[in-house]
C-alpha cells in the first residue's frame, strides 16, 4: 500500500461533515485514501465537502440527514452496511452550541436539542455501528469533546459535552478487549461558526483553522493507533 495512502480501502463516517471540523476531517481521511460517509443536515454544506474531497483526489457517499430522527439514522447505518459490510472510521463531529445563560433560565426545548444532538445522537450512533465497527479488522471511533468546565452560562453545552465523554469512554472500557479503538479529540479553539456563535467579540483571523485537529482525528483513525479510552488534544 502506497504510504501516502495508509486508509485507502476503509469507509470511514463523519458526522456533522458540511462544515469545520467535520468538514476538515474528512477531506483528510479522503486524502489518506478512506472512503468518506459524508452525514449532515445541510446538502448545500455536503456538497460543498463533497467537491473538497474530489479535490484531494477522493470519492464520498453524501448523507444528508438529521441526527436527531433516531429512525432516519438506524436506516443510515443499515444502508452503510448493506453496501459496504462494515464500517471501518467512525467521527462524530455533529454539535450545537444551544443559549448561552444562567443555568436557572434554561427552557426545555434548548436543553432537549442541545442533549438529543450532543449526547442522544451519539448513543443512536455507537448503537448502530458498534456491530459494524466490530466487523472491521481495526475499527476506529472519535468524538469531538471540548467545554469550558464550570464556567458561566455554559451550562446546558457543557453538561452534554460532559455526558457525551462518559459516554464514549464507557464504551471504550467495554471494548478495551476487541479489535476496536475508541477516543475523543478536545480541538480548542478553532476558526468555526459554533465559534463565532460563542465568542461573537472574536476575530475569526486570530484563531487557528480546523487542520490541526483534523491531523488528529487522521491519526486516531489509522489502524495502528493504540490510544484507546483518552481526550487528546492538538
Amino acid at each position: 500500500m502506497p504510504e501516502s495512502k495508509p486508509l485507502a480501502g476503509r469507509v470511514a463516517l463523519v458526522t456533522g461533515a458540511s462544515r469545520g471540523l467535520g468538514a476538515a476531517a474528512a477531506v483528510r481521511l479522503a486524502s489518506a485514501g478512506a472512503h468518506p460517509v459524508l452525514l449532515a443536515r445541510t446538502v448545500g454544506g455536503l456538497e460543498e465537502t463533497d467537491d473538497a474531497v474530489r479535490a484531494a483526489g477522493g470519492e464520498a457517499t453524501l448523507c444528508p440527514l438529521d441526527l436527531t430522527a433516531p429512525e432516519d439514522l438506524e436506516r443510515a447505518l443499515a444502508a452503510l452496511g448493506a453496501r459496504f459490510g462494515r464500517l471501518d472510521i467512525l467521527v462524530s463531529c455533529a454539535g450545537v452550541l444551544g443559549v448561552l445563560g444562567p443555568a436557572h433560565q434554561i427552557a426545555d426545548d434548548v436543553w432537549r436539542r442541545v442533549f438529543d444532538t450532543n449526547l442522544a445522537a451519539a448513543m443512536r450512533l455507537i448503537r448502530a455501528a458498534d456491530p459494524l465497527l466490530r466487523r472491521a479488522a481495526a475499527g476506529r471511533a472519535v468524538f469531538v469533546t471540548g467545554y469550558p468546565p464550570a464556567r458561566a452560562y455554559w451550562g446546558a453545552h457543557a453538561a452534554s459535552k460532559a455526558g457525551l465523554e462518559a459516554l464514549a469512554l464507557a464504551w471504550a472500557a467495554e471494548t478495551a478487549r476487541t479489535a476496536l479503538r475508541v477516543n475523543l479529540v478536545d480541538p480548542g479553539p478553532m476558526r468555526t461558526r459554533l465559534r463565532a456563535a460563542a465568542y461573537p467579540g472574536e476575530d475569526p483571523a486570530d484563531l487557528p483553522p480546523p487542520d490541526r485537529a483534523a491531523d488528529l482525528i487522521l491519526s486516531l483513525a489509522a489502524p495502528e493507533c493504540t490510544a484507546h479510552g483518552r481526550v487528546h488534544r492538538p
